[in-house]
């Protein structure tokens, strides 16, 4: 082989490795006209993931317990109206005066009708009333904290699902342009081949790399387009080339104890679960008010017509009901000692969560650190395969290396290409994972240019509703 062909190879192996090793080192760069930002992913997955907007709606539906729970603040009204008709006949005997009786049948017709209003409002009722109001307003507020951990869920499978095709696009890139210097090898070792300075033994390892090279670039397209329908199902459109992944280091906690100390104390999950303590304490009350005495104020106005031997008759009244429970079958105390017992479990969700979130921030905390570590050492194991690589092809120019030599250092730097991809992908995710598990991991945080949902909107909209079936947004 010539000295021009060898150094023309040389050239077109390092112009290729420095391509490959530029798509890993930024984790497929930018991409064209259409190519996506993980910003943007995240705003559209805020904005239309169905199982975000799922809960959302549950939250609403969650707002509907305070105006019920107000609702026996309110009085009762209902009327009632009637109409009919009533014949009866009456068969009798009258005395004539003389000692004898005369028979007489009496037949008459009435049609009996009326109308009347009646007025409950309760006056006491042993606190139930006030005590569901308030733990309406904790299944709210545990609610909405569901809700910020569902958000949190979401933004996290939309970053991790862009993540993924960002990396199985760079790993695609780099097997791509690994099969084109794995042709050019191919092709100088037919040529070394036909000058008798290799063995056709060499020429059938480069085939066989070659071949090799080839299967998994099919292989990552097909992991390409399986994260790119993952990615459909999460944010709800397909993409296209991604862009790089900005950072978002600079939101991190500084310290794993400052991490774990801000998880605990605002974490939804945790928020959550002692919103939940609330509402089933409170739950208690409710149900120990049922044995407290209730006081009611009744009034009814009826008017009645064709009765009997009136023509209508107006009634009308207001009376003041007090009820004094003394035994009701037990049903009452055992759904006392229910609810206290519901109320336990709660405490100990609590302290699972609490557990939980603790365990995901240390988690993620490592996760980042092992990243950062191996994205460094990633970064010293290419520099030094390619300073071998460059080696053995010197070597195996002067016949001290063989081809398969030469073919493994190869494959060596595509290894440490793939590597530092993945741990890239990985830092990033992880650094998502922290947010999340700290509880910062939200739309304001990120900055994202999204229209917020505020769930005191329709909470504010319902509240105080007396009557309507429709709701705010008209349905």
């Amino acid at each position: 082989m010539s000295t021009s062909e060898a150094s023309r190879r040389r050239r077109l192996a390092l112009s290729l490795s420095a391509v490959a090793l530029g798509a890993a080192l930024s984790v497929a760069g930018a991409g064209g006209a259409a190519a996506q930002t993980l910003e943007s992913a995240l705003s559209r997955a805020y904005g239309s993931n169905p199982t975000l907007n799922a809960q959302r709606a549950q939250v609403r539906a969650v707002d509907e317990q305070v105006p019920q729970a107000l609702s026996g603040y309110r009085p009762i009204i209902s009327a009632t109206a009637d109409v009919g008709l009533q014949r009866s006949r009456i068969k009798g005997e009258t005395s004539t005066g003389l000692g004898g009786t005369t028979t007489f049948t009496q037949t008459e017709t009435t049609k009996p009708r009326g109308a009347g209003v009646a007025v409950e409002q309760n006056l006491f009722n042993g606190f139930q009333t006030r005590n569901s109001v308030r733990s309406a307003e904790s299944n709210i507020l545990g609610a909405r904290e569901t809700l910020r951990n569902a958000e949190q869920n979401v933004l996290f499978d939309a970053a991790q699902a862009y993540m993924d095709v960002l990396r199985d696009y760079a790993i695609l890139d780099v097997r791509r342009n690994n099969v084109q210097v794995l042709e050019e090898e191919l092709r100088a070792a037919r040529e070394r081949f036909q000058v008798g300075e290799v063995t056709r033994t060499d020429t059938a390892q480069a085939e066989a790399a070659l071949q090799g090279a080839r299967s998994e670039v099919s292989a990552a397209e097909s992991q390409l387009n399986t994260s790119r329908a993952t990615y459909r199902q999460i944010v709800g459109e397909d993409i296209s080339r991604p862009r790089t992944a900005r950072s978002v280091d600079k939101l991190l906690p500084k310290s794993l104890p400052q991490a774990i100390g801000l998880s605990q104390a605002q974490h939804p999950a945790i928020r959550a679960a002692f919103h939940g303590v609330d509402a089933a304490t409170l739950q208690i009350r409710v149900v120990e008010g049922q044995l407290l005495p209730s006081l009611n104020l009744e009034a009814s106005f009826q008017r009645r017509y064709d009765e009997s031997s009136y023509k209508n008759v107006t009634a009308g009244s207001v009376v003041g009901r007090l009820t004094i429970p003394i035994y009701e079958g037990g049903s009452v105390y055992s759904q006392a000692r229910q609810a206290k017992e519901t109320a336990g479990q709660r405490r100990l969700e609590a302290d699972v969560a609490r557990d939980q979130v603790r365990q995901a921030v240390v988690s993620a905390w490592g996760q980042v650190q092992g990243a950062t570590a191996q994205i460094t050492a990633a970064q010293a194991q290419i520099e030094a395969s390619q300073t071998a690589l460059n080696g053995v092809r010197e070597e195996a120019k002067v016949g001290q290396r063989t081809t398969l030599d030469v073919l493994n250092q190869q494959q060596f730097l595509l290894n440490a290409r793939q590597t530092l991809i993945v741990a890239q992908r990985d830092r990033v995710v992880a650094s998502y994972a922290l947010l999340s598990a700290v509880g910062w991991l939200s739309a304001d945080r990120l900055g994202l240019k999204v229209v917020r949902y505020d769930p005191n909107v329709h909470y504010d909209q319902v509240r105080d509703k007396w009557i309507g079936l429709r709701t705010p947004d008209g349905r």
